[in-house]
């Protein structure tokens, strides 16, 4: 890990400076940039491998620029530290492309395990293994690609790593602790929501290559399932046959004709003279 580069974006230079610090003496390199437009510049000149975000920058809102930064590089490691802790912030910032994220203040140790996390994610796979499949989805993790009948599926690094969890058994059902215990190498492990957030996320990308498929089933109590299941068409009219509002009259040919309600209804007998 020590080629691997931390890019700190903060407009609170005192901490900002103090977290290049603790990361040097974790082995880890680290660099500091304290607006917006100064994180737009380092992450053109030096590619970094993960990115502390502040979301409230005196010239930026650090929800655009994960956006920006997760379209131009799904690899790239995304945490954001804000002093906004409430949930719906959490979710907001995770559906906007970032990793994880961590609310001010936050535990040193919590922060440099979390980083190491995102890092782990940046190496490639150690040891061939063979190609993964469900229906028309392939998965290849040596390659680190994912493709529906040919055509590759963009996918982030947590996104590929919920679905080579969920590939591995196809159909049947992976629980939250797993899926989280797959994207979170470390000893933090994500809330149960932030998963829901993260497996979304990855049902919308497979639909939105090949529509008309349900792809990850939600089991209750038990966590999500890989389908290859067909969208149910709209079921057809009992009585295609019959135009509304008109009605054929039965075929008592045979002394006997089917009911609307399917059941064998005999003739009538002759009264009596």
């Amino acid at each position: 890990m020590a080629s691997s580069l931390v890019l700190l974006v903060d407009d609170d230079i005192e901490l900002a400076n103090m977290l290049v610090v603790l990361f040097a003496r974790e082995g880890i390199e680290a660099q500091a940039a304290f607006t917006g437009e100064a994180g737009r510049l380092a992450m053109r000149s030096l590619a970094p491998d993960v990115v502390l975000l502040d979301m409230m920058l005196p010239d930026a809102n650090g929800l655009d620029l994960c956006r920006e930064w997760r379209s131009a590089d799904r690899e790239l490691g995304i945490l954001v530290l804000s002093a906004r802790g409430d949930p719906m912030d959490r979710v907001l910032g995770l559906e906007m492309g970032a990793d994880d994220y961590l609310a001010k203040p936050f535990e040193k140790r919590e922060l440099v395990a979390r980083v190491r996390a995102l890092l782990r994610r940046r190496q490639p796979v150690a040891a061939a293994t063979p190609d993964l499949h469900c229906g028309a989805l392939t998965v290849h993790p040596l390659r680190r690609e994912v493709s529906v009948q040919g055509q590759p599926v963009p996918l982030s690094s947590i996104e590929f790593k919920l679905l080579v969890e969920l590939i591995r058994t196809p159909g049947d059902p992976v629980s939250r602790e797993q899926l989280s215990a797959a994207v979170q190498s470390g000893g933090y492990r994500p809330l149960d929501r932030t998963v829901d957030v993260q497996v979304g996320r990855l049902r919308k990308r497979l639909a939105a290559v090949l529509p008309g498929l349900d792809w990850i089933e939600t089991v209750r109590n038990e966590g999500y399932a890989l389908v290859a299941r067909s969208v149910a068409p709209d079921l057809a009219p009992a009585f295609p046959r019959q135009a509304l509002g008109t009605h054929e009259p039965p075929d008592r040919s045979q002394g006997e004709y089917n009911s609307p309600q399917g059941r064998s209804v005999p003739d009538e007998p002759p009264a009596p003279d």
